[in-house]
């Protein structure tokens, strides 16, 4: 077999495209289209890579804690614990499900900037690790919280080192000008260090930041990590306080395209672990526990969407629309920013690519699109569309928009079987919370 787009993708002398030895086309056979489809193989090679890139920087001195905002699913929390991973979460919802798989609570920590206070009695009942605060009533609340109930709650706050990250500005969130976190150069994450230190239920056990998603550049990693450990030591020096742990956040860029070069995970954490290092060799002490948060990271290239094509259109002068049936409801991406995808007839992933075509959606929307001016196999109706990529942010995000069902996600496990993990939503499910 050859192997396409990633070792986890093979093509079989019948031209049908395979992950981890599965072919795609009996998939979408059995399950239907349009249908997430996981590789739990690359999913565990992620989670390996990440550990041993921190084991040989920090020892055992580290946690990787997962983003579950990137896919939020009960099938994954069990494959994350069983590799030593952590995850955070940012809602109420997230922190549910995680809980319904049976993760253990003590290996969360809660972020947002508007937690509800519903949401916050959640997360202290349940137990949790740890609550990023991102606003000075946030303290308030938790405290509130915390002194009805008599416990403590571990606490971080969230910085902004005011490093910006080279990506789209949706999802950048380390400047200055972001909702999220607390500036260092105004004053303002200083004054909210002192003010925890003020409430008696909280634990301040550290630091919080992250510049942005999608991130390629190792030198924005490296610089976000020397200015808040920097910032680390002065709170510690001026608060004359002692605390535990610093995350550096996530947003490791990850392959969409075949241009795409984002390196290595390895090089960034390395990146960090050298900066870390030498700041804390120049001060006299160790580096505190280091904490990163892969979400796209962890799941993007470990997933792929089926689709089944309906029609072709030409038009002169223009583009040729191959339609398939899903779009804008399992992926928004496109619509929200322009992203772009890598494509292939699934059923015929042998061919040449030659031909220039536009995907298109379903909806009733003439943003509808998957991916724009995109060279593969010339299409036609009943072929199946692989979309490679798709592991992050499409079932997270997917909507009932045109009261369109969600798609299913179908795990490719690492015996060779295959498993419906999110089952296909049906019409009923679409009226289940009509109440008239």
């Amino acid at each position: 077999m050859k192997t396409y787009y990633s070792k986890h993708f093979t093509i079989a002398e019948n031209g049908h495209l395979h992950m981890d030895g599965v072919d795609l086309i009996d998939v979408a056979k059995q399950y239907g289209t349009p249908a997430y489809v996981m590789s739990e193989s690359q999913l565990r090679e992620n989670c390996r890579e990440f550990t041993t890139a921190m084991k040989r920087n920090f020892g055992e001195n580290y946690k990787v804690a997962y983003a579950s905002k990137a896919l939020c699913a009960r099938f994954l929390y069990p494959i994350l614990a069983s590799e030593g991973i952590h995850a955070d979460v940012v809602s109420g919802g997230e922190l549910y499900t995680a809980l319904k798989a049976g993760f253990n609570p003590k290996h969360l920590h809660f972020h947002g900037n508007n937690k509800t206070v519903a949401e916050l009695e959640m997360a202290v009942e349940c137990g949790i690790g740890s609550i990023i605060i991102d606003a000075f009533e946030e303290v308030d609340r938790i405290e509130a919280i915390c002194a009805k109930k008599g416990v403590k709650q571990r606490v971080l706050f969230r910085v902004k080192p005011g490093v910006h990250a080279d990506t789209h500005e949706f999802i950048s969130t380390g400047q200055n000008d972001c909702k999220f976190g607390f500036g260092i150069e105004d004053g303002d994450a200083m004054r909210m260090s002192k003010y925890i230190l003020e409430h008696e239920h909280l634990e301040f056990a550290g630091l919080h930041c992250h510049i942005g998603s999608q991130v390629f550049s190792i030198d924005g990693f490296a610089r976000a990590a020397k200015i808040m450990f920097d910032f680390f030591c002065k709170v510690e020096n001026e608060l004359n306080i002692k605390m535990e742990e610093l995350i550096v956040g996530g947003g490791f860029g990850v392959k969409y395209m075949p241009e795409d070069e984002p390196g290595t995970f390895s090089e960034k954490i390395d990146a960090m672990g050298e900066v870390l290092r030498a700041e804390a060799a120049k001060v006299g002490r160790e580096v505190p526990e280091i904490v990163i948060e892969p979400g796209r990271s962890m799941v993007c290239a470990a997933g792929c969407t089926l689709y089944t094509v309906g029609s072709v259109r030409d038009i002169k002068d223009a583009r040729s629309y191959v339609s398939v049936d899903g779009g804008l409801p399992d992926n928004p991406r496109f619509a929200l920013y322009q992203a772009a995808y890598d494509a292939v007839v699934a059923n015929r992933a042998d061919a040449p690519k030659d031909k220039l075509q536009t995907i298109a959606g379903r909806c009733c929307e003439s943003g509808d699109l998957v991916a724009r001016d995109l060279m593969f196999q010339t299409a036609k109706a009943e072929d199946i569309l692989c979309v490679f990529a798709t592991g992050a942010y499409n079932f997270s995000m997917a909507s009932n928009y045109n009261r369109v069902p969600r798609a299913p996600i179908v795990l490719v496990k690492e015996d060779g079987t295959t498993q419906e993990v999110v089952r296909r939503e049906t019409y009923e499910d679409l009226i289940r919370n009509d109440i008239v």
